[in-house]
């Protein structure tokens, strides 16, 4: 891998965001030349707070405006340039459809245009999502199963999907497309989220809120996995252009309940406080999970963290984090503290 990203013009988008980050980190610890799109300055962010902010270049500007792109690719010369930057929250979308439209499916199409018209770009790796499968009554998800997102979040990464296959079909480009769960992981300011939203209110003194009824199954995937498995898919789609216009799933391939995965976090920091089921949840999948087959099998791709020992990398990120003064530190309940 280091042999591939040495000095190697990468461009990432979303890089103060929770797998941005991590990316980040490991495109410049394999020797790439990161150039890093910023919209917005994030104090907290895991990109600034581990020092890697200061090992890159940052444009700053939003992923919607192509002029800006265009500038960034042929200034920088970009060969490889994978797509992170999204509105990640499903309740956020709910309230705000069209800022979510506008920067998942305009925000993808204006990146991709900018990467047609930019000779030197010779990969493209655009992160979709399992949400954008929909709800299917027939699972795990595969990559053959349609796109039929029903809510704006989901309608938004199933056109983003799919606006990224009509690019390599109709145009050549070469993109791949990963789908992935539920990514959790030290580094996740969005307290809403129920891993960083469980370990808050547990250092608290709180009991952590469930905004569902507990049984919702989601595929969960630890965020250093997801780092490693767009790397990954760049250098395949480097050396294999048969997989250009492919999207692949990655997942742990298991299945846990919103009340499952906080309780093991419960576990995980000894704490007997109970968990406060609200069920006030709303145009939200029941159950999803992802078949990893095609991954396995195509790119030689495996996880590298079982649930477990992600959970636990994640609970000592955030106790440091609050050690430290992180987000005010530890301190008396606050209004924001519900989680999904």
């Amino acid at each position: 891998m280091s042999t591939f990203w040495r000095d190697r013009p990468t461009f990432v988008t979303g890089g103060t965001g929770l797998v941005g980050s991590w990316l980040v980190k490991s495109l410049v610890e394999a020797g790439a030349d990161v150039v890093c799109l910023v919209r917005d300055w994030v104090p907290e962010s895991q990109l600034l707070r581990s020092g890697t902010m200061e090992r890159v270049t940052v444009v700053r500007g939003d992923v919607c405006d192509q002029a800006l792109m265009e500038r960034a690719l042929g200034e920088y010369e970009i060969d490889t340039v994978i797509h992170l930057a999204a509105q990640t929250i499903v309740g956020i979308a709910n309230r705000n459809p069209v800022s979510t439209f506008e920067a998942n499916i305009a925000g993808t199409w204006a990146l991709l245009e900018a990467c047609r018209r930019s000779p030197s770009v010779k990969q493209i790796v655009v992160a979709s999502s399992d949400k954008a499968y929909g709800d299917q009554e027939v699972l795990p998800y595969s990559e053959d199963t349609p796109l039929e997102g029903r809510h704006p979040y989901d309608v938004s990464k199933s056109c983003a999907d799919l606006i990224s296959l009509a690019y390599a079909k109709s145009f050549g480009s070469p993109v791949a497309i990963t789908r992935c769960g539920n990514f959790y992981g030290g580094g996740d300011l969005n307290w809403n989220r129920i891993v960083p939203g469980t370990i808050r209110s547990i250092v608290r003194g709180q009991r952590p809120v469930i905004r569902s009824d507990g049984t919702f199954i989601r595929d969960y995937f630890y965020v250093e996995d997801g780092a490693a498995a767009y790397m990954l898919l760049a250098e395949r789609l480097a050396a294999d252009p048969s997989i250009r216009g492919e999207a692949f799933n990655f997942s742990n391939e298991i299945q846990i309940t919103v009340r499952d995965l906080a309780q093991q976090i419960l576990d995980a920091m000894g704490s007997p406080l109970e968990l406060d089921i609200r069920n006030e949840a709303s145009n939200e999948i029941k159950h999803q999970y992802l078949s990893a087959a095609k991954a396995r099998e195509r790119l030689g791709w495996a996880p590298l963290f079982r649930i477990d020992e992600g959970l636990r990398r994640t609970v000592a990120w955030y106790t440091e984090f609050f050690e430290r003064g992180g987000a005010d530190g530890p301190r008396e309940a606050r209004t924001d503290r519900a989680v999904v």
